[in-house]
């Protein structure tokens, strides 16, 4: 693209607009991730341990409620910034679980509680997570006491503390109880046949996530409550109980309930026969939605005093109370998440709950164990060069390969091309600023081999042709200096071209500063979908464009001035075809050291003049500065962003503003057809 396109002029207004960060950000989005790239994600303090490369599954953080931002702890991401251990023996395990410091904690063997019933104590800072499918605890489980706090419980199996006697009160053995926890996250784990209950969230326990989880063969499945007080925030989603009496769960006093894609089921002719289902009780409120109930006696019931809303659920041969009643909450208020179709839960499940044998996000979703090629710059690995690892991936490679790069600098141009898919470049340090691949290319620049300039695409740092591409906790740069390059005609410079289908960017920062994320497709009339979380898109002109079907999820875009210093520009520049999605921009924030009112938030690129595209960028849920136009689309190169397809819906912020023929907003029913699962469509990312 060339920068040099006709603008109209525009006289810039000054309006005043209240200044304020939203609930659904401070859950979601700015505060959950941080408004720096200092802190975005990252603990500022590091132990020396944490450069230790650890597992994928490590780094992950929980959703939900889990991710929340309040009572002093930015989310819940356990351990990660302690040194990773592999425990084996009780004696090991107790140790490192009841540490004052973080730890990542690994359970690669089947270890027997002595007594019968014990309950580990956990610490704060804690993440507990079976090797594969090897972790088991078997006759007791864990304990997470009052004020402890960002744990992380996931991938374990823990069993058999059943003494013969349901409801036995000197038998009290559960899976995982916690009395006045916050902060917690129990993924992937298979939780059966215990004394007493599975899952115990009790006295004021607050910001817990349970997720894809199998809960089974015991009486008591999964209790919240046990207090006065109406504080407990917690939300329960892709969860397989199966085979419980009670609790299923029983919630009571719960301030926010949020129950989503859960699968209920009672199997005929079983010794076992549910009680009832999801119990609302209390002052809890409760919503309840996409859940698929089997066989259930009573599936849904309440109190008087409590509150359920039904959204979406299907019950197939359930007998008896079916209830429903009074006010609930939106979810969204507090933190992004998208519901799978009800019709698909047993299914998605059966599945996908319960311990992988090489756990990524939660998904169903389940592939090999992938290869790893190792990069680094000392020697120490099998490959100095990232370009090198990619060409030792054999072509139309069927699983995946996961390229760790080691901490440093990596000053090279790195291409993937499209007959090597499943392709991961993963940063191996414990941040993603640790990881650096960087270039100076820009349009204009001469081929080394003398055969003319590079255009636009050609500039770019890292190329991307291979679908099922990911990149993960590493920064993409393009460091062009532009005010030493004023004989240039164009300035772009790419960090980043995507033009191949289901690639995801989780955990990186990419950085440039003219076009400095271009989302293409391999040609016009091919799909190009990429779904990017947890990031940060740094520019000034155009920097993020192209034609793909693009969603930029809770991440923060940093506007940046000029080479000389001025401030004025455009995030987006799509070029999409008029029947596909474009760009979607959700759950984020916008901002940067910029001036007020001086960035547009997109302009139609119709890319070499083609009159049939239609280029789409919507932008909503999201926090704007100042720095945001008061009418932020604009023509180019004689296209009137008005015959094209731009949008906002519930945005918030010093930038935001009110509907008009100059700033088009969603309505609702227009909204719920552009949620990232539409940009998505049949595709689920899934780290791998």
């Amino acid at each position: 693209m060339s920068e040099t396109r006709s603008k109209p002029r525009h006289r810039r207004r000054k309006t005043a607009l209240a200044v304020g960060v939203p609930l659904t950000l401070t859950a979601a989005g700015t505060l959950a991730y941080g408004t720096d790239i200092g802190v975005f994600g990252e603990n500022a303090q590091r132990t020396a341990a944490a450069a230790t490369a650890a597992p994928a599954w490590a780094t992950a953080t929980a959703d939900g409620f889990a991710s929340v931002n309040a009572l002093g702890q930015n989310g819940t991401y356990g351990g990660r910034d302690g040194k990773t251990v592999t425990v084996k023996t009780l004696a090991d395990l107790e140790k490192y679980a009841t540490a004052a410091e973080p730890y990542v904690i690994v359970v690669a063997a089947t270890i027997n509680m002595n007594p019968v019933g014990k309950e580990i104590k956990v610490a704060s800072d804690k993440t507990i997570v079976g090797s594969g499918t090897s972790g088991h605890i078997v006759g007791g489980g864990f304990f997470l006491g009052s004020g402890v706090h960002n744990v992380i419980i996931r991938n374990l199996t823990i069993r058999d503390a059943y003494q013969g006697i349901w409801n036995d009160k000197d038998h009290d053995f559960d899976a995982i109880q916690m009395d006045g926890a916050h902060h917690v996250w129990i993924d992937h784990n298979d939780l059966r046949n215990m004394a007493d209950g599975l899952i115990d969230v009790r006295k004021d326990s607050t910001y817990v996530t349970v997720s894809w989880n199998k809960l089974s063969n015991d009486n008591k499945a999964f209790g919240i409550g046990w207090t006065e007080n109406v504080v407990t925030d917690i939300t329960i989603h892709h969860n397989w109980i199966r085979e419980t009496e009670q609790r299923n769960p029983s919630t009571d006093n719960a301030a926010h309930a949020h129950l989503y894609n859960n699968f209920l089921e009672d199997v005929a002719g079983t010794t076992i026969k549910s009680s009832y289902g999801n119990y609302s009780r209390g002052a809890t409120k409760m919503l309840l939605e996409n859940s698929y109930f089997q066989g259930m006696n009573n599936p849904v019931i309440k109190d008087s005093t409590a509150s359920i809303v039904q959204k979406g659920n299907t019950f197939v041969s359930t007998t008896g109370r079916n209830e429903s009643g009074g006010t609930a909450f939106d979810p969204k208020t507090y933190y992004a998440y998208t519901a799978d179709k009800t019709a698909d839960v047993p299914s998605l499940l059966k599945s996908g709950v319960g311990p992988r044998g090489s756990i990524g996000t939660a998904t169903a979703s389940t592939t090999a164990a992938a290869a790893t090629l190792t990069v680094a710059k000392d020697g120490s690995g099998q490959y100095s060069s990232v370009q090198a690892a990619v060409n030792a991936v054999p072509a139309d490679n069927p699983s995946r390969v996961v390229i760790s790069v080691k901490p440093g600098t990596y000053r090279e141009l790195v291409k993937v091309p499209a007959n090597k898919p499943h392709v991961t470049i993963q940063g191996a340090g414990g941040s993603r600023k640790d990881t650096v691949i960087v270039y100076n290319n820009a349009s204009g620049t001469p081929k080394p081999d003398g055969s003319g300039t590079y255009g636009t695409g050609g500039s770019a740092t890292v190329a991307v042709q291979a679908d099922d591409f990911q990149a993960r906790n590493l920064t993409i740069s393009n460091d062009f200096d532009e005010a030493a390059n004023q004989s240039l005609s164009g300035h772009q410079a790419v960090a980043l071209r995507t033009a191949a289908d289901k690639v995801l960017l989780d955990g990186v920062i990419v950085s440039g500063d003219q076009d400095t994320l271009l989302v293409d497709t391999a040609a016009k009339d091919k799909l190009g979908r990429v779904y990017m979380t947890n990031s940060y898109v740094i520019g000034n002109v155009d920097f993020i464009f192209g034609r793909a079907t693009a969603v930029i999820d809770k991440s923060v875009i940093t506007l940046k001035k000029r080479w000389n210093g001025t401030s004025a520009g455009y995030v987006t520049a799509p070029s999409t075809a008029s029947n596909r999605k474009g760009i979607l921009i959700a759950n984020s924030t916008v901002n940067g050291d910029v001036s007020d009112r001086s960035f547009y938030l997109g302009r139609p690129w119709h890319a070499g003049g083609d009159a049939t595209l239609d280029p789409q960028t919507t932008v909503r849920n999201t926090t704007l500065s100042a720095a945001i136009r008061t009418t932020p689309w604009t023509d180019m190169s004689g296209f009137s962003w008005k015959d094209d397809r731009f949008a906002e819906y519930k945005n918030t912020g010093a930038g935001a503003g009110t509907a008009s023929s100059d700033r088009p907003q969603l309505t609702d029913a227009q909204a719920a057809g552009q949620e990232v699962a539409d940009w998505l469509g049949d595709w689920t990312p899934s780290a791998s």
